[in-house]
């Protein structure tokens, strides 16, 4: 059947994955999540109103 040998490949590539470490795209995905954390609170930050 068909069956068995799909999930044969599934269970081999999530044990490759596994094997390989986090990878470069997970830590792009972080780096890029707290670039836009950092740039919104600056530009949130400038936009406060200063009532003097």
């Amino acid at each position: 059947m068909e069956h068995h040998r799909v999930s044969a490949w599934f269970a081999e590539a999530a044990s490759a994955a596994e094997r390989q470490g986090p990878g470069w795209l997970r830590i792009v995905l972080i780096v890029m999540i707290l670039g836009c954390a950092l740039t919104a609170w600056l530009l949130l930050r400038g936009y406060r109103r200063k009532d003097d």
